[in-house]
C-alpha cells in the first residue's frame, strides 16, 4: 500500500511539473485571479469559490483533459529512485540494442552526407527563402533531384534487427517443447493471450454495435438497414452529446465503437487534447519560419519519402503538399524532444565542426531528434482527410506520434512496442493457426515477413482509408497498438485457405499483396470471438 502511494505521489509530482509554465496553467491562474473581483467569491469560503467559479466556467474540464492526457503518456510506475533510462526502457539487454541501432542509422546518415558533400544543415540565401516562401503552398510541383539521396533505412532492415535480437539471460535450450515458439522474434515479452485480448476488447463483440461492422452481419438486408440505421442515429447523436461535454476520456471511450465520419476531426482533436489557441497556430509559423530560413538533410529525405510513397497512392497523392509542410515543420519541432523521456531512443547529436565529442557544442540533429525513415510520411497521409488547416493538422500528426506511432520504431519492451507487436502476432498465428503457420514456415514464408510492413506503418497505404481511419479510431480508443497484431493476424485468418496452397514465399505475399478491400472490423470481431477458441 505504502509502494503504491508512494507511485501515485510521483506521478502527482510528474503531472504538476509539466502543466506548470504551459498556457494552460497560465490561463488557470488569470481566470482565478479575476475571479476575485466577483461578488460572489467569499474570503471566508475563497477555495472552495474559486474551484466552483472553475467548474462552472469550464476551466475544470480542461484542467481534466490536461491531466488525462498526461497520464496517457506517463510511463509505467517505477520505484522514486529508478535511473533515467529504466523509465525510458527497463531491459538492460534492449537498451543495447536501440544504441547499436542508432548508431548504425547515423553511420548511414553520415556516410549519405559525406558521399554526396552536402552539410547537415545551413542557412538559405535570402533568394532561396523567398522562392520557398512563395511555393509554400505548391512544394508539390518541385521537382528536385534526389536520384542521389537514399532512405537511410527501410521496414525490412529494421526487421532484421528484431529478428536477431535476443535476452542473454534467457536459455531456450536445445530440446524443443510444446511452449518452443517457432516464429522469427525470440524475445521473451510479457503479451496477452486470447482470453485477455477478448477482455480488454471488450467493446469488439459481437454482442456490441460497432460502425463499419453492420453492413457485413448475416441477418436479411431489411432487418439489417433499420438496426444499422438505428444504432448509427444513436451512436451520432451520443458522439454530439460527448463533444459538448469536452471531456477527453468519454471521448475515448466513445470511439472504441467507431467514429461517424462527420464528427471523427472533433472527437480525435479532443482525445488528443488538442486546443485551437492562437498561439497554436504561432507556433506552427515559427516552426514554418525555421523551415524557410534553414535547409536541412533530413529535408531530403522528407521529399524522397514522399515522392516514393504517398505521391504513388491513389488515396494519398493530392495531399502532397500538406505531407512537406507538415513533415518539414515536425523535424523542426524541438518540442517533440519531450518524449524522449519514455521512448527508449536517443535524439541524435550533431556538434559544431572542429568541436566534435564537447557537449556543450552539441545540437541534436534533427531538432526534434527523429531521423525519417521509408514510409515515415504515411502516419501523417490518412489524417490529412479529416484536417484541412495546417496547423491543426500539425498539432494532431505531433501528438498521435508522440503517443503512438514512435513505439512502431524503436526498440522496447513496452506491450505497443513493435517487438510486442511481432511476438503477439507470431504466438497468435502458431496458437490459433498453428496449420498455416508450420506450413508456411516450412516454405520460408515466415509470417512476420509479410505482416511486419502492415503493422510497421499502422496499416497506413494498405487498407482503404476508411478501413484505416476505422481501426485508427481504436488505436486511439484502447490507448494500444495491440490492435495492429490483431488485424494482422486476422488477415491471415482470413486468407487461410489461399495460403495454405501456395509453395513459396513470393506466393504468400502475392495471396496478401492487395488487402485494401478487406473490411476492419467485421475481421476483427470474427478472428477475436468467433474463429479463435
Amino acid at each position: 500500500m505504502q509502494g503504491e502511494e508512494e507511485e501515485l505521489s510521483v506521478s502527482i509530482a510528474h503531472i504538476v511539473q509539466k502543466l506548470k509554465g504551459t498556457a494552460l496553467h497560465c490561463q488557470l491562474e488569470k481566470e482565478a485571479r479575476g475571479s476575485l473581483f466577483n461578488p460572489d467569491i467569499k474570503l471566508e469560503t475563497l477555495k472552495e469559490d474559486i474551484k466552483d467559479f472553475l467548474k462552472a466556467s469550464g476551466w475544470e474540464k480542461k484542467l481534466q483533459n490536461a491531466v488525462y492526457r498526461e497520464l496517457s503518456v506517463l510511463p509505467a510506475p517505477c520505484h522514486p529512485a529508478a535511473p533515467a533510462e529504466h523509465i525510458k526502457e527497463p531491459l538492460a539487454y534492449m537498451r543495447r540494442a536501440q544504441a547499436s541501432w542508432e548508431k548504425r542509422v547515423l553511420k548511414s546518415l553520415n556516410s549519405m552526407c559525406t558521399e554526396l558533400n552536402i552539410p547537415l544543415a545551413r542557412k538559405r540565401p535570402a533568394d532561396e527563402q523567398k522562392e520557398l516562401l512563395n511555393k509554400w503552398n505548391e512544394m508539390g510541383t518541385d521537382e528536385p533531384d534526389l536520384s542521389l539521396f537514399r532512405p537511410v533505412y527501410a521496414p525490412k532492415d529494421f526487421l532484421e534487427v528484431l529478428i536477431n535480437l535476443r535476452n542473454p539471460n534467457y536459455d531456450v535450450g536445445d530440446q524443443p517443447s510444446f511452449r518452443t515458439h517457432l516464429g522469427l522474434i525470440q524475445v521473451p515479452l510479457n503479451i496477452k493471450d486470447i482470453p485477455e485480448l477478448r477482455e480488454f476488447f471488450s467493446e469488439l463483440s459481437l454482442n456490441t454495435g460497432q460502425l463499419g461492422v453492420d453492413d457485413s452481419t448475416p441477418v436479411p438486408p431489411a432487418l439489417w438497414s433499420r438496426t444499422a440505421e438505428l444504432f448509427e442515429n444513436e451512436h451520432f447523436q451520443l458522439g454530439k452529446k460527448v463533444l459538448a461535454e469536452h471531456d477527453s476520456a468519454a471521448a475515448q471511450q466513445y470511439v472504441r465503437q467507431g467514429c461517424p465520419t462527420a464528427l471523427r476531426a472533433d472527437l480525435w482533436a479532443l482525445i488528443l487534447n488538442i486546443s485551437e489557441h492562437p498561439e497554436d497556430i504561432l507556433y506552427y509559423e515559427q516552426l514554418k519560419s525555421n523551415v524557410i530560413q534553414h535547409d536541412l538533410l533530413s529535408d531530403s529525405l522528407i521529399y524522397k519519402d514522399v515522392k516514393l510513397t504517398a505521391s504513388n497512392d491513389d488515396y494519398y497523392f493530392v495531399f502532397e503538399d500538406y505531407l512537406y509542410q507538415v513533415l518539414l515543420c515536425f523535424s523542426r519541432d524541438t518540442s517533440v524532444l519531450e518524449h524522449f523521456a519514455y521512448n527508449s531512443a536517443s535524439p541524435p547529436k550533431s556538434y559544431i565542426r572542429g568541436k566534435l565529442g564537447l557537449e556543450e557544442f552539441a545540437v541534436h540533429y534533427p531538432p526534434n531528434g527523429v531521423i525519417p525513415f521509408h514510409g515515415f510520411s504515411m502516419y501523417v497521409a490518412p489524417l490529412c482527410f479529416l484536417y484541412h488547416e495546417p496547423a491543426r493538422l500539425y498539432q494532431v500528426f505531433r501528438e498521435m506520434y508522440v503517443r503512438y506511432f514512435f513505439r512502431l520504431h524503436s526498440i522496447s519492451s513496452h506491450i505497443s512496442g513493435i517487438m510486442s507487436l511481432c511476438l503477439l502476432f507470431e504466438t497468435l498465428l502458431q496458437t490459433h493457426l498453428p496449420q498455416v503457420f508450420y506450413h508456411l514456415r516450412e516454405i520460408g514464408a515466415q509470417p512476420l515477413r509479410i505482416s511486419f510492413k502492415w503493422m510497421v506503418r499502422g496499416f497506413s497505404g494498405y487498407l482503404a482509408t476508411d478501413q484505416l481511419l476505422l481501426l485508427w479510431d481504436r488505436i486511439l480508443g484502447y490507448n494500444s497498438l495491440e490492435i495492429l497484431a490483431v488485424l494482422a493476424a486476422a488477415v491471415f485468418a482470413f486468407r487461410a485457405m489461399n495460403l495454405m496452397e501456395v509453395t513459396s514465399l513470393a506466393a504468400a505475399e502475392a495471396v496478401l499483396a492487395d488487402i485494401s478491400t478487406l473490411k476492419v472490423m467485421p475481421l476483427l470481431q470474427i478472428f477475436l470471438f468467433a474463429v479463435v477458441t
